[in-house]
């Protein structure tokens, strides 16, 4: 009769001190903007109220660790703190854990394609050889054991009828803007809604990056008007002054689509969903109280073009108003494409199963 059995418990190898204040550290920094001399401010706060550290390790002896493991550069003359491109990458790498951690288990993607063919990925389907398939789509593996089934083993032989291909679908590449709201109602009312979406921007930079290295992706930020950013930018990125400009972020994010080669275009746009600027010639029309046609239906025009040139368009609102809902209906419908009404803590999760599988359900038909 089978029982227990019972081993010596080893438990998992404590973090040390440094990697403890650098997980908070990490968490921090995309709160200050990336300022690091704010984040190390806040975490003296922090230790005073939660006792961080104690008499054998200290702040002093974090802030020397940072430095001696490159996670922090020191100016000489000004003694001013600034982050290195380790700090960065290792924040879009904590960044894509974060939202990964979040997602439940699924069938991860490829972007792959339903057309089999000659391509990339092979495929566990095999079918009978047909004239002008490849010898190097032979499966000689299975075609010797169909010969064995077919002629058994006292007169085996391999004929043109035992031959079995190897199927192989095409890996679809894909061009993606993502755009980004930094107008100041990210901001209003208390909530901070652009920390999480910088977070949402460094892990798919780094997912795509890591995993997609033939995809592009292009960061566009747009306030009273748009412009790219770098993707070791994105910690820095602040709200502004800002109306919002959306249809110099949709126009900018079509200009930049239209030079990329890739068939599969995308853009992903993350905002509260209430456009008030437009810049006609050098003047700015602005109207921020509530939604002016004369801004919208230029929105809903870019829709209906982006639509022609086969650039799908998905947009993740992180606000509730029921006039911004319908607003957003009205632009995903000429598009043909898709809309989530995303709260923060869930932003991620959605962007991420979208542009993993390509397959989530339409909200509007």
């Amino acid at each position: 009769m089978e029982g227990f059995n019972f081993s010596k418990y080893k438990p998992e190898a404590e973090k040390s001190k440094f990697e403890q204040l650098l997980d908070l550290f990490m968490q921090l920094l995309p709160y200050t903007n990336g300022d690091a001399a704010e984040t190390l401010r806040w975490m003296m706060e922090l230790d005073k109220q939660f006792h961080l550290t104690g008499k054998d390790y200290g702040m002093g002896d974090f802030i020397q660790d940072l430095k001696d493991n490159g996670y922090l550069k020191e100016d000489p003359v000004q003694g001013d703190f600034t982050l290195t491109s380790k700090s960065e990458q290792s924040l879009r790498q904590r960044s894509l854990e974060e939202i990964f951690s979040k997602l439940k288990k699924s069938k991860s993607g490829e972007h792959l394609t339903k057309k089999p063919g000659q391509g990339d990925e092979i495929s566990p389907d095999t079918r009978n050889y047909q004239f002008g398939d490849k010898l190097e789509q032979i499966d000689f593996t299975e075609s010797i054991r169909s010969a064995q089934i077919n002629h058994g083993l006292d007169q085996f032989s391999l004929e043109e009828k035992d031959l079995q291909i190897r199927e192989t679908d095409f890996k679809a590449q894909t061009s993606t803007v993502l755009m980004i709201d930094i107008s100041h109602s990210m901001i209003l009312y208390g909530e901070d809604r652009i920390t999480p979406a910088k977070k949402v921007a460094m892990a798919l930079s780094e997912l795509i990056t890591s995993k997609y290295p033939k995809d592009t992706l292009d960061i566009v930020v747009f306030g009273n008007d748009a412009w790219t950013v770098e993707i070791k930018d994105l910690p820095y990125l602040k709200v502004g002054p800002y109306h919002t400009n959306t249809v110099a972020g949709i126009e900018l994010a079509m200009d930049i689509l239209r030079r990329r080669k890739n068939a599969n275009k995308k853009i992903f746009m993350i905002t509260d969903g209430k456009p008030t600027c437009l810049k006609i010639g050098g003047r700015y029309y602005k109207n921020a109280f509530g939604l002016d046609r004369k801004i919208t239906n230029r929105c809903i025009n870019l829709a209906v073009q982006c639509k022609k040139l086969k650039i799908d368009i998905t947009t993740f609102m992180i606000a509730s108003d029921p006039y911004l809902q319908q607003f957003v209906t009205e632009f995903t419908e000429a598009n043909n494409g898709k809309a989530y009404f995303a709260s923060l803590d869930n932003l991620g999760a959605f962007i991420f199963k979208d542009f993993e599988s390509g397959k989530q359900r339409r909200i509007y038909d």
